[in-house]
C-alpha cells in the first residue's frame, strides 16, 4: 500500500539539491584531497598513506555505525534518510570545510604565522564552520523528510549519522598524514582519534540535533526557534574547547580533558537511553486504543513495544513482519504528533497518515495470518 505523501513537492525538491550538492562537493573532494598527493615529491608514498588511512577509517566507522543503530530501536530511521546523512557529512560538509578551513589557515599565515594559521583555522574557523556545515544536512532531514523527523532521538541519530560521515573522512586525511611520519605516529594519531575520541564530532553535531528534535516536539513557538539556535551554539562551543584544548593546551588533553569527556560523553549516552525509553512509552501510550479499536491485538502491542520487537518480528516473518512493527510504531508517533498540534491549534502533516495507516496494519495482518 502506498501512503499519502503531501509534501511530495518538497521532497523532491530536496531530493534534487541533495544531488546536486553530492556530485558538486565530489569533485571538490577530489580536487581538494585525492589529487594533490599525485603531485606531491613522492607520490607513491602518498597514495599507499592515503590508502591506510583509509583501510583504519572505514571499518571503524562501521562498527561506530552499530550503536546508533541499536539505540534507535522502537522506530528505527529510513536507511536512505542513513545513508544521505552519511553522503553529506562525508562529502558535502568535509570537502566545504576543508576548503573554508584552508582559506583561514592562509589569513592566519599572512597575519603571524604558522602558529597563527592553526589557531584561525581549528579553534575558530573549524568550530564554526564544520558545525554549520553538519548542522545543515540534520535541519534538510527535518524539512524535507518531515515525515522522517519525529523528535528529539531523530535529530541525535541524524546528527550522529552526519558527523561519523564528516569524521571518517577526516580521520582518512589524518592517518594518512600520521602514516607519513612514521609507523609511531600512525599509532599514536589511530588510538586518540579512533579509540579514545571516535564519538567528539557526533557529540557536538548532536546538540543541533537536540535543539531541532525539541523543534519537532515543542508546543511554544519561541521554544521552536530558540532551541535549534542555542543547539547551534553548544555544538559550535563544544568543538571549540576540544579544538583549543588540543591546539593549547598540550599533555593537558590526556591528563584532564579526556576523563572529563568519558563522563560528558557517558551522561550524553544515558540521556539518549532515557529518551529513547521514553519513545518506547509514548509508542505503548498512543497504541493501548488500538488494541480496543481492534487494529491490533495485545500480543502484538508487546512485539512492537519491544526493544527488539523489530528484529523479532523479523526472524519471525521477514519482511512483512518488520514493515508491520514499523508502520505500528509510525501510526503510534502519528497520533502523537497530530495530538500535540491539536492541543497548540497547529497544523501538522501526521493526522493524514492515521487513516491510511491503519488501513496498511489490517492488511499486513491479514497477509500474515
Amino acid at each position: 500500500m502506498t501512503l499519502p505523501d503531501p509534501d511530495k513537492t518538497r521532497r523532491t525538491v530536496g531530493l534534487w539539491l541533495f544531488i546536486a550538492s553530492v556530485l558538486i562537493c565530489s569533485l571538490l573532494l577530489v580536487l581538494e584531497f585525492l589529487l594533490p598527493p599525485l603531485f606531491m615529491p613522492n607520490p607513491k608514498e602518498s597514495v599507499i598513506a592515503m590508502l591506510v588511512g583509509g583501510l583504519l577509517a572505514f571499518p571503524a566507522a562501521i562498527m561506530y555505525l552499530t550503536v546508533p543503530r541499536l539505540l534507535d530501536r522502537y522506530d528505527p530511521e529510513p536507511w536512505y534518510a542513513l545513508v544521505g546523512c552519511l553522503l553529506w557529512g562525508g562529502i558535502v560538509s568535509s570537502s566545504i570545510a576543508g576548503l573554508v578551513n584552508s582559506v583561514a589557515a592562509g589569513i592566519g599565515v599572512a597575519i603571524g604565522g604558522p602558529g597563527a594559521a592553526d589557531v584561525m583555522s581549528a579553534v575558530i574557523s573549524a568550530p564554526i564552520t564544520e558545525e554549520f556545515l553538519k548542522c545543515v544536512g540534520v535541519w534538510g532531514v527535518f524539512y524535507f523528510l518531515r515525515r522522517e523527523f519525529d523528535g528529539v532521538v531523530d535529530g541525535i541519530i541524524y546528527a550522529t549519522f552526519v558527523a561519523l560521515g564528516f569524521a571518517t573522512v577526516e580521520n582518512v586525511l589524518y592517518y594518512a598524514q600520521a602514516a607519513q611520519q612514521g609507523q609511531e605516529v600512525l599509532t599514536q594519531t589511530f588510538v586518540l582519534r579512533g579509540v579514545l575520541s571516535p564519538w567528539v564530532h557526533p557529540v557536538f553535531t548532536s546538540m543541533f540535533g537536540i535543539g531541532i528534535g525539541m523543534t519537532r516536539e515543542a508546543r511554544s513557538a519561541w521554544v521552536q526557534w530558540i532551541a535549534p539556535l542555542l543547539g547551534y551554539g553548544g555544538a559550535v562551543f563544544l568543538h571549540f574547547v576540544w579544538n583549543g584544548s588540543a591546539t593549547f593546551g598540550g599533555a593537558i588533553l590526556w591528563v584532564l580533558l579526556l576523563p572529563l569527556w568519558f563522563v560528558f560523553v557517558l551522561a550524553f549516552l544515558i540521556m539518549i537511553v532515557v529518551l529513547v525509553r521514553r519513545r518506547g512509552r509514548i509508542i505503548r501510550e498512543n497504541l493501548l486504543d488500538e488494541v480496543a479499536l481492534g487494529t491490533i491485538d495485545q500480543q502484538e502491542l508487546e512485539l512492537v513495544c519491544s526493544a527488539f520487537g523489530l528484529v523479532k518480528a523479523h526472524m519471525r516473518h521477514g519482511e512483512a513482519g518488520a514493515d508491520f512493527v514499523r508502520a505500528t510504531a509510525r501510526l503510534a508517533l502519528s497520533k502523537w504528533h497530530t495530538a500535540r498540534a491539536m492541543e497548540t491549534q497547529q497544523r501538522t502533516i501526521s493526522m493524514e497518515f492515521i487513516i491510511p495507516l491503519r488501513q496498511h496494519i489490517s492488511q499486513l495482518r491479514a497477509a500474515l495470518e
